[in-house]
């Protein structure tokens, strides 16, 4: 079927540049978001020959970045950036086929196999029936092997259907079961780009769930197997899965608090308004951060939801029963941490974004055991940043939305309420009192505590320095002499061996 349409406001500049081939089309994801009344920001091109050097050509020309994306498909990309930052991706790629309907037929999804010819009468290309779906809404995939044939299509084909709201069809549904068993043998980095493209969903959890409907989920992560059945003490009322399944649900509802409040719907809400009340301000502050980049492509939002679905990975591993029959999960988060860090690997994540997971949920209980103790302390508080530097602002929301997932929403009003105190000390802790701490004259100076302490440079030095910045975050010093004097009288009592003064053994100290 062919039909004549015009082309995009944004693909017209680039016609001249594509006269150096024998034909150029616009397809996929851009062409059926022009055809729902969608913007198509990021646009991707079949070529009959030469994709990379019309992609280099085209970069050239608009001076854009290129990279090649597949040497072997002959496949190129070109980003550009406008005067306000935004990045447009342009993908070109060699025909896959003798012509571009058999490109067409080849590919994942009927919604997907639609192109636009760049001639003088742009015309609509639909060889396999996807204007018909599209107007049905209804995602099928191209061919019966079509899954088979690409296994990482299952994780896109759960994320169209939550994205763009589609019903699945049943034979489709039937490929997508089928290539769960197959989509370990894919390459860790093709797995991952499209499971964290699942986690940039607005509400990742509905495709979560349906991830583990279609035996997805433990496809990509085996670690969520044994989360299935395992029962959890009280005042979890849920199994390990179904809580983590949870965290991520009650974690997307914590990043969209402020929308919420503007619809509305914190009004009859008392869970969702005292988290405005509370911590409604910071939502700036951490938004700037979860919009960060590690690794080019993936944010720390994509990490903060990996790391809600691996938080209690090590609980298995750590399950032990009391005489009295309390269930105790004893250093489940050093073993998750661990867990996550291997399964990031297989998924071939960077060693910063390693990192960064291992820091969360190593850290993820701290807020709890701060809100056991009686609360944020300054020098609590100080303690938690040094530690955890800005990636405390993910242990935060994780912390409240494994609160949150521990039953079925209201929560028990008394522990939330204490929670929110906490994450609401902590943020102000980090958006007043460490600006000031690293941005202010340091009372002491390395040179000064050698000087009057008669010691040479080392690192009992450092960690004597540390502990004046803690007692002047905690309130108890506020001039050089009284730092001087406070840390004279800690070497007295305390000795100068470094290790006396090194605190890595308590992360999650709690007192004043």
């Amino acid at each position: 079927m062919a039909q004549t349409l015009d082309l995009p406001a944004s693909v017209r500049p680039l016609l001249p540049l594509f006269t150096v081939v024998k034909g150029v089309w616009l397809v996929g994801g851009a062409v059926r978001s022009l055809l729902l009344g969608q913007e198509a920001v990021d646009l991707d091109f079949a070529v009959a020959g030469g994709g990379r050097r019309l992609a280099k050509r085209v970069a050239d020309a608009l001076g854009g970045a290129y990279y090649d994306l597949d040497r072997e498909r002959d496949a190129g990309r070109v980003v550009l950036q406008s005067e306000v930052g935004r990045l447009t991706r342009l993908d070109f790629s060699r025909l896959r086929g003798e012509d571009i309907l058999e490109d067409l037929r080849g590919r994942d999804f009927t919604v997907n196999a639609l192109a636009i010819s760049l001639e003088e009468s742009p015309q609509l290309l639909d060889p396999t029936g996807g204007l018909g779906d599209l107007r049905n809404r209804v995602l099928r995939a191209c061919s019966a092997g079509a899954l088979a044939q690409d296994p990482v299509r299952a994780l896109r084909a759960v994320r169209f259907a939550i994205q763009l709201g589609f019903r699945m069809e049943r034979a489709t549904v039937s490929q997508i079961v089928a290539a769960a068993d197959k989509l370990p043998q894919v390459a860790g980095e093709r797995t991952r780009d499209e499971f964290m493209n699942i986690l940039d969903l607005p509400y990742p959890g509905k495709a979560l769930r349906l991830l583990d409907r279609l035996s997805l989920l433990e496809a990509v992560l085996p670690e969520m197997a044994d989360l299935r059945d395992l029962r959890q003490p009280p005042p979890h009322e849920y199994l390990a899965l179904e809580h983590t399944l949870a965290v991520s649900d009650r974690l997307a509802e914590i990043l969209d608090l402020p929308t919420a409040v503007a619809r509305g719907e914190s009004a009859g809400d008392l869970t969702k308004a005292h988290m405005a009340s509370q911590i409604g301000r910071f939502r700036g502050e951490w938004m700037r951060y979860l919009r960060q980049q590690p690794t080019s492509g993936r944010n720390l939002r994509q990490l903060l939801f990996f790391s809600a679905l691996m938080h209690d990975a090590g609980k298995p591993a750590c399950r032990s029963e009391e005489g009295d029959g309390r269930i105790r999960f004893i250093g489940h988060e050093q073993v998750g941490a661990e867990l996550a860090a291997s399964r990031a690997g297989a998924l071939r994540l960077s060693n910063s974004e390693v990192k960064i997971l291992k820091t969360i949920i190593l850290n993820h209980m701290w807020p709890g055991a701060l809100q056991s103790s009686g609360g944020a302390t300054p020098r609590a508080t100080y303690r938690f940043w040094r530690q955890n530097g800005s990636d405390g602002i993910s242990v935060i929301l994780l912390s409240l939305a494994d609160l949150l997932g521990m039953r079925p929403l209201p929560p028990e009003e008394t522990a939330w309420s204490s929670r929110l105190e906490v994450a609401r000390t902590l943020l102000l802790g980090h958006l007043e009192m460490l600006p000031s701490l690293l941005n202010g004259p340091p009372l002491l100076r390395g040179g000064d505590l050698m000087a009057a302490l008669g010691q040479p440079p080392g690192p009992l030095i450092g960690r004597l320095l540390e502990y004046v910045r803690e007692a002047q975050a905690a309130g108890e010093v506020k001039t050089r002499d009284e730092a001087l004097a406070l840390v004279k009288q800690a070497v007295a009592d305390r000795g100068t061996d470094p290790s006396v003064w090194d605190r890595t053994s308590t992360l999650m100290d709690t007192g004043p």
